[in-house]
Formats: C-alpha cells, sequence, structure tokens
C-alpha cells in the first residue's frame, strides 16, 4: 500500500531554466506524500504554448499550479505570467513565482500582475527542498484550487 495522501493526483507545471533547480524540484516531489505529476519547460514561449496547447503540446494535462522562474529565455517568465493572467482559460491557475529575484520592483509587478505568492528561492539545498514540500502541502492538501 502507498504512503501518498489519498488526493486525486494532482499537476504542477515548473517553468524553469535551471537544470539544478529542476532536479532539487523532482527530489522534493519524490519524497512528497502527495501523488503529483510533474510537467517541465523550460522557456517563457513553452510555457505559453504548454498552456495554451499548442504545437507539441496539444495533449499537454492543465496544471493544477504553475511554478514559475521569472529569469527565462526566450519569454521573460514577468511576460508570462501577464499572459496568463490575462487569458480567461489560464487565468484561475494558481502561479507561485519562485525566483531568485529579491527586488521589490519584481514583487511589485508580480502581485499587480496577480501571482498568488512570490518566493524568493532559498541557496541551501535542504531549505530549497522544504520550499518545494510547503508549496505542495499549502497548495494540494489545505486550499481549494478551481478544476478550470
Amino acid at each position: 500500500m502507498s504512503d501518498k495522501v489519498s488526493v486525486k493526483r494532482a499537476r504542477i507545471l515548473l517553468v524553469e531554466d535551471s537544470e539544478a533547480d529542476v532536479r532539487l524540484t523532482k527530489e522534493a516531489i519524490k519524497e512528497s506524500k502527495i501523488d503529483i505529476g510533474l510537467d517541465v519547460v523550460n522557456d517563457g514561449v513553452a510555457a505559453t504554448d504548454f498552456l495554451r496547447k499548442s504545437g507539441k503540446y496539444k495533449d499537454a494535462a492543465r496544471p493544477d499550479i504553475i511554478i514559475l522562474d521569472l529569469n527565462l529565455p526566450r519569454k521573460d517568465g514577468r511576460e508570462v505570467l501577464a499572459d496568463i493572467k490575462n487569458d480567461p482559460d489560464l487565468k484561475r491557475i494558481p502561479v507561485v513565482v519562485m525566483t531568485s529575484s529579491k527586488s521589490e520592483e519584481d514583487i511589485i509587478k508580480c502581485y499587480d500582475n496577480y501571482a498568488n505568492c512570490y518566493i524568493t528561492k532559498p541557496l541551501d539545498l535542504g531549505k530549497f527542498i522544504e520550499v518545494v514540500q510547503a508549496i505542495e502541502g499549502f497548495w494540494f492538501t489545505i486550499v481549494e484550487i478551481p478544476k478550470k
């Protein structure tokens, strides 16, 4: 018998260009008691295509939450956030901005564009895993998320 929490399978879209951060996030999810499916895209254009089920992502599953880095190639995470929150089909998907930026300007701009929360990535590996697990626990065991 699995020790995973008995919830409907949850899905996260991780928009992250750092392979090290992707590996750490996967490690944290592997240790989670929540049954989570993780999809990863490495740039802002791919994130938009994934969410709009465009091109090679035509069969992509709708994520329950999005973890979004700001400093992305091809299309900046700030632009991706604005696109998500201005799209009637996507705007209710919670977006957790998780980035290395501590800039007050970035924080304000993200909240102005309706980010659901803003987290500065911890530099300590153990803390990074704790943060990812806290995100999972909060969004998938405490909060009610709309399915559409």
